[in-house]
């Protein structure tokens, strides 16, 4: 299996339900095994993009343990993990490693990490404790709420053993741009994927290393495409891949944002992937107008 690395596109995928909101098991068994297939840096499940936010523990515990089995080595699996305190994220991190997951992508534990800048200790000492109880790689979600990465903050993270890197989804492409460039002067090399669905060409030429996107639960494969093109200097190639899909991407993560998983989940739906665009409650679905709207950008783009 290859190794978990901060580069690339990672792909968070949706999690297919039934009507009764349960978990359809048998078409996350196949979607995921077709979007292995497809050849993504790694796939990520417990994101906010497969909603495990509305999750139970052991609901989650079993994603991971049905989603190691479908991609079954062809790329690293990683779990989102969110909770409450350091003693809660190391002991929910032991039991999902237990049964497949080979890294993780650490959530910002709210409230303490939201709003006002914390000490660079703090961050790290949590990241530390997880990498330490289980022995896997981590990656650091920044979210549009939180509190800017300093120096000091980047720095400290770098000094966390088996820290890869950052999921990066401020919206703004100027502190993403001044985040490369700190990045850049630590003493070894760290990651940072853009989590900005609908700019994802765009911070990919502006310097960073991949995607880690939920957008990548479709089209993985001309994702995968559009990367190498921009890293290797196709610059050509790669935009004309994203003239394709970027303007599905933007309808998808336009406002109300949230609504990306019910619009993504309608966009699988049609494309024969998964039976149900059921979210979980207090979610809904999206009305037939935004139905029809991706149905027109879908064509466009190649996937209807």
């Amino acid at each position: 299996m290859p190794e978990l690395r901060a580069e690339g596109i990672i792909a968070a995928p949706i999690l297919p339900m039934f009507p009764d909101q349960s978990i359809d098991w048998t078409s996350l068994r196949s979607y995921i095994e077709g979007v292995a297939a497809e050849g993504p840096a790694a796939i990520a499940m417990n994101m906010d993009a497969s909603e495990g936010h509305a999750l139970t523990r052991a609901e989650q515990v079993e994603v991971i343990r049905v989603c190691h089995e479908a991609v079954a080595g062809a790329c690293p699996l990683v779990s989102g993990l969110a909770a409450g305190s350091t003693a809660e994220a190391v002991e929910i991190a032991k039991r999902l490693r237990d049964v497949g997951a080979d890294g993780f992508a650490v959530f910002p534990v709210f409230p303490l990490f939201v709003g006002d800048a914390l000490a660079p200790e703090v961050i790290a000492d949590y990241h530390t404790a997880i990498a330490e109880a289980t022995g896997a790689p981590l990656l650091a979600f920044r979210m549009r709420t939180m509190a800017d990465f300093s120096r000091e903050v980047l720095a400290a993270l770098a000094a966390v053993p088996g820290f890869l890197g950052s999921k990066d989804s401020t919206d703004k492409l100027a502190q993403t741009a001044e985040t490369i460039d700190i990045l850049r002067t630590m003493p070894r090399r760290i990651g940072i994927l853009t989590g900005n669905d609908p700019i994802i060409l765009e911070a990919l030429l502006l310097g960073c290393d991949g995607a880690f996107i939920g957008f990548a639960a479709t089209a993985t494969a001309r994702l995968v495409h559009m990367h190498r093109a921009a890293a290797d200097g196709a610059i050509a190639e790669a935009r004309a891949i994203w003239a394709e899909l970027g303007p599905l991407a933007r309808f998808c993560w336009r406002s109300p944002l949230r609504d990306y998983r019910p619009r993504m989940k309608e966009v699988l739906v049609m494309e024969g992937r998964i039976a149900h665009a059921t979210v979980r409650l207090p979610q809904t679905g999206i009305a037939d107008i935004e139905r029809a709207k991706l149905k027109e950008l879908m064509t466009a783009a190649g996937l209807w």
